[in-house]
């Protein structure tokens, strides 16, 4: 039997350690105490950018933030607020902000310490939810923000929403024989044209083992058998759930699809090796990823099969 590898909150973005506090943010007296507290801070992100000074996110006291700013978290006994200046030009949101610009959370990733990286991708990701839930699904009414942001509901109708997170499967595709080999695809969307693990969404109706053979089928026209849960990331860009696997295909014939994969094959590990080390020379691997778990560990530890 396979023993998957350690994994969780070693992988980025996730074992954040904010104390939610969901059972006091829903008090909103309690979060207005929060927010005048000198103590408190916000993080300032415009358009899901982080605001920065060099390539430090700033932040900013949580009652200069206002009424509007969404609660993440306790911070031991400081509370940590996030602030949406999207409605703002990026001039006056740098104004504002005291900062003299702005980047993504994952251009960022490798100046940042693990907690703060999942402190802002988690920032990210709660902001571009609030301001993409402003009216109801159900009847098209405005929304009213509630505890403490984590919660919108809508005036007309009374529905409430929540955070939605979208799942998605990743996995790592062994071929069926020797020598050991992994299914790496090149996808049409692909900026830098790297080859790369298969991924796709989870549908409605499915599991997540299912969807892992759907995926690859339909992507690559490889079928699979075995299929092992590896780790799971977190990665609100804008509100994904990854969720990494291993499988064994069941031949080693590849049809690509032509639309999302235009083409994929099959790697040895030094082949992958010296791929990811040409990445890294043109400054074109990020490791930000569960797919680079996801391939480390398969170069890591050979496979048993059964």
């Amino acid at each position: 039997m396979r023993t998957p590898p350690p994994a969780g909150a070693a992988l980025p973005y996730n074992g954040g350690r904010l104390d939610r506090a969901g059972a006091r943010r829903g008090d909103p007296a309690w979060v207005r105490a929060c927010r005048t507290d000198p103590a408190s801070v916000a993080i300032p992100l415009w358009r899901d950018r982080c605001l920065v000074e060099g390539t430090t996110p700033v932040t900013l006291a949580a009652a200069a933030a206002g009424e509007a700013s969404t609660f993440l978290g306790l911070e031991g006994e400081r509370a940590v607020f996030a602030v949406d200046l999207s409605a703002l030009d990026e001039r006056e949101a740098l104004r504002v902000a005291g900062a003299s610009g702005s980047a993504d959370v994952r251009e960022l990733f490798s100046t940042l310490d693990a907690e703060r990286a999942a402190i802002l991708a988690y920032a990210r990701g709660i902001l571009r939810w609030n301001r993409d839930q402003r009216f109801c699904g159900a009847c098209g009414g405005g929304t009213d923000s509630r505890d403490g942001g984590h919660l919108r509901v809508c005036l007309t109708c009374d529905k409430p929403l929540f955070p939605r997170i979208e799942p998605a499967v990743i996995v790592l595709v062994e071929a069926p024989g020797e020598p050991r080999r992994c299914l790496l695809g090149r996808h049409r969307a692909s900026t830098t044209g790297a080859y790369s693990t298969l991924a796709g969404f989870v549908e409605i109706g499915e599991s997540l083992e299912d969807a892992v053979r759907r995926e690859v089928f339909e992507e690559a026209g490889v079928r699979v058998h075995r299929v092992d849960y590896l780790a799971s990331q977190s990665w609100p860009f804008p509100a994904g759930l990854m969720l990494g696997f291993r499988a064994t295909a069941l031949s080693e014939e590849i049809h690509v699809d032509g639309d999302e994969v235009v083409e994929a094959r099959w790697f040895t590990a030094a082949q992958v090796a010296e791929m990811r080390s040409a990445q890294i020379e043109r400054g074109a691997h990020r490791g930000d990823s569960i797919e680079q778990f996801l391939i480390d560990s398969w170069m890591r530890s050979p496979a048993v099969r059964t």
